[in-house]
Formats: C-alpha cells, sequence, structure tokens
C-alpha cells in the first residue's frame, strides 16, 4: 500500500497526543458543523454527520464542543460560519501531484495562504482540472488491527461494497465507492468490528515513486499546508518504500 497511507495513518494514529491537537479539534468541529447544516442535526439521519462526531469523539473532541457544533451547523444555536468549501491543485517535488481542500470563512485569506505555503516550501500551484482527474473520490474506512487478520475484515465488508481491504500495519484500510461508504461503516459494526474513521477521500490513480530526499521535500510541504487553519485535508500521489518512510519518520 503506499507509503502516504501509512504516513497518514501514523499521524492519525498520534493524533490524540500532538502538540497541535487544538488545531485538530478546530478542524474536526468545522466538519461537524458543515454537516449539521447540509444534512440537519440528527446523526440518526444524517451518515456524514454520524461520520464526522465518531471521527471527534474517537480524536477526544469534548462532547460540549461537539454538541455546540452540531447545534450552530443546525441553526439551533446562533454563531454558526458560512463555511465554504474549496479545492486547490498544486505540484510538489518530483512532480508530485496535491489536491488541498480547504474549509474556510475567507475565500481570500485561504488561498494566498496555501499559495504562500506552496512557494515557501518548493510547491507550485496548478491551474483548476490540471491534478484533480489523477484522483478519485472513494469511501475509506480505516480499521485498528487489534489481533484481527485481513480476512476478518474483508469478511465483513464484501457484500457492502468494499473494493479492497489493504494492511498497513497496525490498521487495515477499507475502500470502496464513495456511495457504498455507509453500508461498508454499517456492516464492520454490525460484525462487532471497531473502526477508527470513516470519511471520503481522494485515492491517486498513478503514483510517484520517492527516494528519501524527495519524500523529505514532499512530506515538509505536506506539513505546512495541513498547519494551515483553512485547510482541512492534502491528498497527494506519492509512495515510498518502508524503508525510506523509516528514515523520514525518524526525523
Amino acid at each position: 500500500m503506499s507509503g502516504h497511507s501509512k504516513w497518514a495513518t501514523t499521524k492519525h494514529q498520534k493524533a490524540a497526543k500532538d502538540a497541535k491537537r487544538g488545531k485538530l479539534f478546530a478542524k474536526l468541529i468545522k466538519n461537524i458543523e458543515v454537516a449539521a447544516r447540509a444534512g440537519g442535526g440528527d446523526p440518526d439521519g444524517n451518515p456524514t454527520l454520524y461520520d464526522a462526531i465518531q471521527k471527534a469523539r474517537k480524536t477526544s473532541v469534548p462532547i460540549d464542543n461537539i454538541d455546540r457544533a452540531v447545534k450552530r451547523g443546525s441553526g439551533a444555536e446562533a454563531g454558526g460560519a458560512d463555511w465554504q468549501t474549496i479545492m486547490y491543485e498544486g505540484y510538489g517535488a518530483n512532480g508530485v501531484a496535491l489536491l488541498i481542500e480547504c474549509l474556510t470563512d475567507n475565500r481570500n485569506r485561504a488561498a494566498m495562504e496555501v499559495r504562500t505555503a506552496m512557494t515557501r516550501n518548493g510547491g507550485s500551484m496548478a491551474d483548476p482540472g490540471s491534478v484533480a482527474y489523477l484522483f478519485t473520490r472513494k469511501g475509506v474506512v480505516l480499521v485498528p488491527g487489534d489481533g484481527r487478520s485481513e480476512d476478518d475484515v474483508l469478511m465483513a465488508v464484501l457484500d457492502a461494497g468494499a473494493e479492497e481491504v489493504n494492511d498497513l500495519g497496525e490498521a487495515f484500510e477499507v475502500v470502496s465507492e464513495a456511495g457504498d461508504l455507509v453500508p461498508v461503516r454499517t456492516a464492520l459494526q454490525d460484525a462487532g468490528i471497531d473502526y477508527e474513521s470513516a470519511e471520503m477521500s481522494f485515492l491517486p490513480s498513478v503514483q510517484v515513486e520517492l527516494d528519501e530526499d524527495g519524500a523529505r521535500k514532499v512530506l515538509r510541504l505536506v506539513d505546512a499546508l495541513e498547519d494551515l487553519d483553512d485547510v482541512q485535508n492534502v491528498y497527494a500521489n506519492f509512495d515510498v518504500s518502508d524503508e525510506v518512510l523509516e528514515a523520514v519518520g525518524a526525523e
């Protein structure tokens, strides 16, 4: 499986202990507000909101913060911002393609900060559509290893629309068509299998293999982008070997 997925999994598992947890909390709260605004404040009838709440809870966001975000998003409480989703495209070192997903209440600020982060970290902006075709929107569920096998996970999700199950080492990544995310997540729950997160993602169709120098440059750029308040997710089409990932991750 791609080194980027392994890297993302590693960062996900460390998120609760991360020094930037407050910033992560803010991004998760935004997702909840947007989901509640789009589909209502009842998670039982709004799968996107349900998954956003579950991810926030698993990342230790306080329940009160979650409840207030639902109320702001659904209009039950004042103070909700007019969040807009914007997707920027660009390139990193070695021609790695980047999709940068922003959730912002100020388009001009988001554009300026993304452009600045790209320029300062060896990246370059790209015209709309020049990178997006390299990615496909998919449903992705992360399942912790917890002593279970890949076959255990596969058997649980096979009839629910899962396309593949990838072993990431300490977790399994279940990939499906975007429209099958909820059935796949529900199938895991019905089988008594806990999951880390269930969300829409953009997966690359073509990957660029990186050496240690290239991986270091690209990951520095991705980190700089993810550190921006307006950036929710960064998707990239790089791949690295376990050896390179270990060398870069040890720094």
